[in-house]
């Protein structure tokens, strides 16, 4: 156990040095590095900001499973395929954040690459859901890779989208890497909990230096690692421990994947727009702009920040709902079910009483400029 929490605080100081020390050194590769963008419609910061935290992520994390691998070396195969699986998703998110010219095609590709791999290599395929419609497809070796591709694009695109505000995306995967974790830890798979623990050790660094003022972004190369790497994790846990509802990451990631298909479907059906345009109207956008009142129009650096910072502690809890009974019923079908179908209809119900102005008044924070 003590080298479990040595290797866990090693990624957790080294993330948030290497972070400190991007953010300190900002003026010499702001020109490439920087988010300048102030104006666009999921833009809430008030200045630059280096937007390659995933960098500090990555480092981070393979400093601590790399000291951890050599100790144990019987867990260094599946740790090194893992990482190997993952680098294409980090690669192609943080070359867009580099040079902001890789198309979302050239990223998906490379998502799938890193998929593809992975349920080459480490057999992380989709073999079983618990719903109905699926369940036929997951018979064939062709229909299980297809599944776990899908899910691990899907949910690696999500995290992407929910990374808006100041410690949004890092503190909800977090939360969702826990409850992974503490799962796989009381089902005897301690691999799979050892990589949850270190991911969460080094996104912690991370969050540090990123909330509450935003020093540094997540960026996608830190979205699409930290992304790839839940997806992989959740799917790996499922084909390896058969007591694990196939349902329990589903869940365990309801706040994301929900939030990402409610977005297609706004932005498709109801606006008729194209599913992968960016828009204003996300759940964390409207909370921004309608629950947290004060600095409303306002461009002062010092309010935005502070209503930045606001934001995301709303969709900690709103992740926190799902998460948590996951990790409660996590070897029930049925009650992860009924916990998803009840998150949906709270969640769209939630959304169209703040699009509508009838938010609950208790979820609305006031200050001395509302």
């Amino acid at each position: 156990m003590s080298e479990i929490i040595t290797a866990a605080v090693f990624g957790l100081l080294t993330a948030a040095l290497v972070a400190l020390l991007i953010v300190r050194s900002a003026r010499i590769h702001a020109w490439w590095s920087a988010d300048s963008d102030l104006s666009g419609p999921q833009k809430f910061h008030a200045r630059p900001v280096p937007r390659v935290g995933g960098v500090a992520l990555c480092v981070g994390f393979t400093l601590a499973i790399v000291w951890w691998a050599l100790r144990h070396p019987e867990h260094s195969g599946f740790v090194g395929t893992l990482y190997l699986c993952a680098l294409p998703a980090f690669i192609a998110g943080l070359w867009e954040d580099l040079t902001k010219s890789v198309s979302p095609l050239q990223r998906m590709l490379a998502l799938l690459l890193g998929a593809l791999l992975a349920a080459i290599w480490l057999g992380a395929r989709i073999t079983r859901t618990d719903i109905p419609l699926l369940d036929p497809l997951t018979a064939s070796t062709g229909g299980a890779v297809f599944l776990a591709l899908f899910v691990v694009a899907g949910v690696t695109n999500s995290i992407n989208i929910i990374d808006g505000f100041n410690g949004l995306a890092s503190m909800c995967c977090v939360i969702m890497l826990s409850g992974l974790g503490l799962v796989a830890f009381v089902v005897g798979d301690s691999v799979i909990a050892i990589c949850s623990l270190l991911m969460v050790a080094a996104t912690l660094g991370l969050f540090l230096v990123n909330f509450p003022l935003g020093l540094i972004f997540l960026g996608d190369g830190g979205a699409y690692f930290l992304g790839f790497m839940l997806a992989e994790l959740g799917i790996l846990l499922v084909a390896s421990q058969p007591e694990v509802s196939p349902l329990f990451p589903l869940v365990l990631c309801a706040y994301p994947i929900v939030e990402t298909v409610f977005s297609m479907y706004r932005r498709k059906v109801l606006r008729g727009r194209p599913m992968d345009k960016p828009d204003g109207v996300h759940l964390h956008s409207l909370i921004y702009r309608r629950l947290i009142r004060w600095a409303v129009g306002s461009r002062d650096a010092r309010e935005l920040v502070r209503r930045n910072s606001l934001t995301a502690p709303y969709l900690w809890v709103a992740c926190a709902l799902a998460a948590v009974p996951a990790v409660i019923w996590w070897n029930s079908s049925r009650a992860l079910s009924i916990v998803l179908l009840v998150y949906v209809l709270t969640y769209v119900s939630l959304y169209w009483r703040i699009v509508r102005f009838r938010t609950p008044r208790w979820l609305v924070r006031r200050g001395s400029h509302a």
